[in-house]
């Protein structure tokens, strides 16, 4: 099984939503041997997050295995930049998708993702797909914890649509109002 983490980080470890952190924080607690290759993909505006990705993968190696063994690093357009209005991300959703179909075509990836509008081109091939009878993917959505009282829009699409195969929150009143939804606590 190969998993590969969509992360599409805002730029910088102290962003405005700190998906970065997040998610390597969720991403440390994978058994490493088991999950592996690894692919971090962000945004292509994103210069920080893959450092970061890198760093921990450095970290948490000690086995003597080389880091670009087990994990792989990758960019792709972002599907809507921090304050671009709705309208116009479409048009870049779009020009997103078409960027990310060849990659998960060659990777046919799990794919473990938390939020970023980054994974929404990545999800939406992987659902499409399993909607014409190709699963290659499956779809793990984490919520951010900082969403306490409603969903990101990224999360309101997947789980709307039906396209996380899980989809997990970090406050029991995200469980509440969304039913399908996991509880699995703070995670952070």
């Amino acid at each position: 099984m190969r998993w590969c983490n969509f992360v599409g980080f805002t730029e910088g470890w102290a962003s405005q939503s700190g998906h970065t952190a997040e998610m390597l924080n969720l991403l440390s607690l994978l058994e490493k041997d088991r999950f592996s290759p690894r692919f971090y993909i962000a945004a292509a505006t994103d210069n920080m997050s893959l450092q970061k990705a890198r760093v921990m993968e450095n970290l948490i190696n000690n086995t003597g295995e080389k880091s670009g063994d087990s994990a792989k690093y990758m960019q792709i357009y972002r599907s809507r930049e921090v304050g671009q209005s709705y309208i116009t991300s479409v048009g870049t959703t779009l020009y997103a998708i078409a960027h990310a179909l060849l990659l998960m075509i060659q990777l046919r990836p799990q794919i473990i993702c938390n939020g970023p509008g980054t994974c929404i081109p990545l999800c939406g091939i992987a659902f499409v797909f399993k909607v014409i009878g190709i699963r290659w993917s499956s779809i793990f959505y984490v919520e951010s914890i900082a969403r306490v009282r409603r969903l990101s829009l990224s999360g309101l699409l997947l789980y709307k649509l039906r396209m996380a195969d899980q989809f997990f929150v970090q406050w029991p009143q995200l469980k509440k109002q969304y039913p399908r939804a996991e509880y699995v606590g703070c995670l952070m």
